[in-house]
């Protein structure tokens, strides 16, 4: 891992005074985005580098917006699961111009929003990390974009033995999902660098 992130940190743009660049960590779930996204926040504070790290699974919706909508499962986890018109207008497109942004950041526990305000650095990185993140509406946001690419049974093999026992909630909800993605936005062939993991 310690390699991968060498060869990020040399690919991406480098970082001039009063910019920002956006980095996104894409892959499908359980493929080690966050594990990956800490790791290379920890070697650019060492190297006294200015960044803010967003999870994008902070600002899903609420669970009466994402299930039993009557929508097929795969639809209601990829096109439900966040607002993505609202993200693209209030996150995305303020990341290189806004001092502070004001996020209604999920609880899981409350199934509620709390808005946490955000102060960005006039100079730093973004990184900006989670599933379905070169969708359509995101993908044009990034200046760099890398994707974890990961077999789907090591994946699986991530998860709790409670989470792995509703097989039908993978197969009907997040596998197809990321089927469609896959197939409509061929994300290892958009990134400017894919990771095996």
């Amino acid at each position: 891992m310690e390699d991968s992130i060498l060869t990020l940190v040399e690919k991406i743009p480098q970082l001039e005074n009063g910019n920002r660049v956006i980095l996104g960590i894409d892959g499908l779930s359980r493929s080690g985005k966050t594990t990956f996204a800490n790791k290379v926040k920890q070697a650019l504070q060492e190297k006294n580098v200015p960044l803010q790290i967003f999870h994008i699974d902070d600002y899903i919706v609420e669970r009466k917006r994402r299930y039993n909508t009557e929508n097929e499962e795969w639809f209601e986890y990829y096109n439900l699961q966040w607002d993505v018109e609202w993200l693209k207008n209030n996150f995305f497109q303020k990341l290189k111009i806004s001092n502070e942004l004001h996020l209604p950041t999920y609880d899981d526990h409350s199934d509620t929003h709390r808005v946490k305000s955000v102060t960005l650095p006039k100079t730093c990185f973004i990184i900006v990390e989670g599933v379905f993140l070169q969708r359509s509406e995101w993908k044009r946001f990034y200046d760099f974009m890398l994707y974890i690419d990961c077999p789907r049974e090591k994946r699986f093999n991530r998860e709790s033995v409670g989470t792995q026992s509703n097989m039908e909630k993978f197969k009907n909800r997040y596998w197809k999902a990321e089927d469609y993605y896959i197939k409509t936005e061929d994300p290892m062939k958009q990134a400017d660098l894919v990771l095996r993991n």
